[in-house]
């Protein structure tokens, strides 16, 4: 068996594991796939439950096939039209993607403020427990002690002065 031969590891691929391993990188990775399975359950909220109630209360309008054909012939549905090659306005998709982008955004709304109201609650427990009057006078006696426990630098004797 050939003895084994160690790999240097490199400094720059140290530095990027210490970046990936620190809790604001992982927490962001974990935030971004519990945002997109979000954005899957909000997709679904709006196509299949929000869109046919608005549809059935303004008439029984069906927002995924509201279009207008500016070029070409108009289908039975949207997917089909653009198939045909026609040119057309997809506003109903459009409509669709404005509900989701507004109750996606009321649920991060809620959701920092939350962590806000979570992070200043947090933030006043701490101030409570220590006043600030307490810190600056820890601080001052801490200053206090280390100038007194260095000793004075040796300074050059000043040069005598000239009498005139």
């Amino acid at each position: 068996m050939p003895p084994s031969i160690p790999l240097h590891e490199p400094a720059w691929l140290r530095e990027f594991k210490a970046f990936l391993m620190r809790g604001s990188v992982v927490d962001l990775a974990v935030g971004l796939v519990i945002g997109a399975a979000f954005t899957t359950i909000v997709t679904s909220l709006v196509e299949d439950l929000i869109n046919p109630l608005i549809g059935l209360a303004i008439g029984g309008v069906d927002f995924s096939n509201l279009f207008v054909v500016l070029n070409g012939e108009r289908l039975a549905s949207l997917d089909a039209t653009r198939q045909s090659g026609a040119t057309v306005l997809a506003i109903g998709k459009f409509l669709n993607t404005i509900i989701k982008f507004i109750i996606v955004s009321f649920a991060i709304f809620w959701v920092v403020r939350m962590l806000s109201k979570l992070r200043l609650d947090k933030l006043g427990a701490v101030q409570a427990a220590t006043p600030p009057t307490e810190v600056l006078l820890a601080e001052i006696r801490d200053e206090l002690r280390a100038a007194r426990s260095t000793p004075a630098p040796n300074r050059p004797a000043a040069p005598p002065s000239a009498v005139a």
